[in-house]
């Protein structure tokens, strides 16, 4: 249990050393910012993939699934770019939801931390649930396996998303609780109006997105779980994913128009783990294939949306033309 302590420990250091030092007053992230913090994050997280090769060298860690060293690190990565890949349409989303709310990016990184903290504790509670299933029930990856063929055959068929936050059930049912205010107050998520608590648009975009992850969170946990049942790679690759996401999004939320056929990338990745996990009690597919199914999809989708031209008048998802650049 100490190395899991130590792990989520480092988690909460991070995250406050992020709020209570890095980012202690708002400001608008800047493209220069976003990119090194992206850096960042990304080098932190493969170079954890060290920590994992030593935990499970010596046996210092539980090891339920009897993986090798090596193995496990190959399960980490693969289980990481999953996550981090999954995310771009997370990314979209949550450029749409400040720009229905209107929130300035001064105060979005605000939101995003709040989001990112309640995430890690969503995916903790999805990620004990979906590794319990998958060790009590072996049938039970049949119906993951099929659910994530049927998210990629749903994304396959959307070619434009219609998203409009304030007309879910979500933020109808959540007025009737916290009326909320026409204005910003600053970066304060409640304020009091004759003696009534008002929500503000921020705590409202807040709301949103958190649950935004967990819809989000349906599809890439039951795909790294695709990848393996150790809990600690799940857990350790899902997060430290997670707490990069709010960088990219400041890095790449304006970018994604151009990335018009990455889409396809993640219906790509989506099958194959799909399959993958319907044809895992009888096909072992090598970890090797695995990553590399996943780093070429995304190398493809990302070159194609660069040489192929775009149709004249075409439209594709990405975020609202007005959403101002971080």
């Amino acid at each position: 249990m100490w190395i899991w302590i130590i792990f989520i420990a480092c988690i909460v250091l991070f995250l406050a050393l992020d709020l209570g030092v890095f980012n202690k007053h708002d400001h608008v992230i800047k493209s220069k910012e976003a990119a090194t913090w992206t850096a960042v994050w990304v080098t932190l997280a493969l170079s954890f993939s060290g920590i994992i090769y030593w935990l499970f060298s010596g046996g210092l860690i539980e090891n339920p699934t009897g993986l090798t060293p090596g193995t496990a690190v190959m399960k980490y990565i693969t289980g990481y770019l999953i996550e981090l890949s999954l995310s771009i349409d997370n990314v979209f989303v949550i450029a749409v939801i400040f720009s229905a709310f209107s929130i300035p990016p001064i105060y979005q990184h605000r939101v995003l931390f709040w989001g990112i903290l309640g995430a890690v504790v969503f995916r903790a509670l999805m990620i004990m649930f979906g590794v319990a299933l998958i060790n009590r029930i072996d049938e039970i990856i049949y119906v993951f396996g099929v659910f994530l063929l049927y998210t990629a055959y749903k994304m396959l068929k959307s070619d434009n998303i219609e998203f409009n936050p304030k007309k879910s059930w979500v933020f109808r049912n959540l007025m009737k609780v916290f009326p909320m205010t026409t204005e910003m107050e600053g970066n304060r998520f409640f304020v009091k109006r004759l003696g009534i608590t008002m929500a503000t648009p921020l705590f409202m975009a807040l709301i949103i997105i958190e649950l935004t992850d967990i819809l989000f969170a349906l599809d890439s946990i039951p795909a790294i779980l695709a990848i393996t049942a150790d809990p600690f790679i799940v857990f350790s690759s899902n997060i430290l994913a997670i707490l990069g996401l709010r960088s990219m999004f400041f890095l790449i939320s304006r970018m994604l128009t151009k990335f018009r056929f990455i889409n396809y990338s993640l219906v790509v990745i989506l099958a194959f783990v799909g399959v993958k996990m319907l044809l895992g009690h009888h096909v072992d597919v090598p970890e090797w294939l695995s990553l590399s199914v996943i780093v070429v999809s995304l190398a493809g989708g990302i070159l194609a949306s660069v040489y192929i031209p775009e149709s004249p008048g075409a439209k594709h998802p990405g975020p609202p033309d007005d959403q101002e650049p971080a």
